[in-house]
């Protein structure tokens, strides 16, 4: 058990180093939603320097500390664990599964996905990125090891846990994650008004499959002659390779790569596209997808790993191995008002099933079981 002061109350630090990426709204939501619980505990949250202000302003109860140390280095091992020490916490809720192996406290991690185990990043360099690969695998399985209770977003993400690092599922639970209507007006893309097109929004690593989306957007083409394909967010080595292989097939007149979007924007693209294709072969959750459809696209997914369990019958779904599956799935809503209109309400209420709030108060409940 862990040990508490004689008031009743526990100490528990959170690291939120990953908070303002995409993988740190989960910790950002997280934060938000416990402060507004009001926990009968003394919360730390540690994050990197640029986060600060964010942070406090969003959790004004809790106390932030900075913490810069960076992911998969050896300042994390040794720094990070110094300063856990430190602090002298009762539980530590390490919102990633990396962390200091050497720390012993009590821990629970959340574990968003294997898929660094598993996909390599071809913008990193390849030794150095195989050589951390091999570490954090090592990490990983040491984590879920010496976790209290493991935290996964999907059932999905539980039972591939399991089997990995060969730990019981009973140690691991479950909370679901959500989507967020966004508030900003929502403000048009000059170039693509009055343009039909499919979408896509996120990072553009391997195993978001986006090689293959292309592909399959070439065979739609010959179909659907002045439709276009919008792939958004922030350029990187990634995308610019992505870039030179849309130019190689000639594609580069109806490919729009919008690079950084604002809210408005993003709002914009989902309320207009003809859908929202996700053709990802590794998720978690599959956030983007979610919040698609909380804004009215029509949703069109893989039917890879978690994303059936989190989208149930509310996407229309694809073999994201076959780029012709791909393509005449995306080409079935296009033609069908029917289908479409399906898909929105459906997508809709779907969105509306997961609750950041009761995301907090399970990770809350899970803290004072320990």
């Amino acid at each position: 058990m862990v040990e508490i002061n004689r008031k009743g109350r526990m100490r528990i630090v959170i690291d939120a180093r990953e908070s303002g990426t995409s993988t740190g709204r989960y910790v950002d939501k997280l934060i938000q939603y416990l402060n507004k619980l009001k926990p009968d505990h003394e919360i730390l949250v540690l994050t990197k320097s640029h986060r600060l202000e964010f942070v406090r302003s969003v959790a004004p109860d809790f106390k932030v500390i900075k913490s810069d140390y960076k992911e998969f280095t050896f300042a994390e091992q040794l720094g990070l664990y110094r300063q856990l020490k430190s602090l002298g916490a009762d539980l530590v809720h390490f919102a990633m599964d990396r962390q200091p192996i050497l720390y012993r406290g009590k821990v629970i991690a959340t574990m968003h996905d294997l898929t660094t185990a598993r996909y390599d990043n071809p913008s990193k360099n390849a030794l150095v990125f195989k050589f951390k690969q091999i570490v954090y695998k090592k990490v990983l399985k040491d984590v879920a090891k010496k976790s209290a209770y493991i935290i996964t977003p999907s059932k999905y993400v539980k039972h591939d846990v399991a089997q990995y690092a060969d730990v019981s599922p009973d140690k691991i639970f479950v909370t679901y994650e959500a989507a967020d209507l966004i508030k900003e007006v929502a403000q048009a893309v000059p170039r693509l008004k009055d343009k039909q097109f499919i979408m896509y929004v996120g990072r553009p690593l391997p195993h978001k499959n986006l090689k293959r989306l292309v592909d399959a957007f070439i065979i739609l083409k010959k179909k659907y002659p002045k439709l276009m394909l919008v792939l958004a967010g922030k350029m990187d080595t990634n995308y610019h390779r992505l870039e030179g292989y849309v130019t190689e097939k000639r594609m580069a007149d109806s490919v729009v790569f919008t690079g950084f979007v604002t809210e408005g924007e993003l709002k914009w693209l989902y309320q207009n596209t003809a859908a929202y294709v996700f053709p990802s072969l590794s998720e978690g959750f599959g956030l983007p997808g979610l919040e698609a459809m909380m804004h009215g696209a029509p949703v069109v997914s893989s039917d890879a790993t978690c994303l059936p369990e989190i989208y149930g019958d509310s996407a229309y779904y694809f073999d994201p191995n076959n780029t012709f599956d791909i393509a005449s799935k995306i080409s079935n809503v296009l033609s069908s008002a029917g289908i479409r209109a399906e898909l929105i309400r459906k997508g809709k209420s779907r969105a509306a099933q997961f609750s950041w709030d009761r995301m907090a108060r399970q990770t809350l409940k899970l803290y004072e079981k320990v």
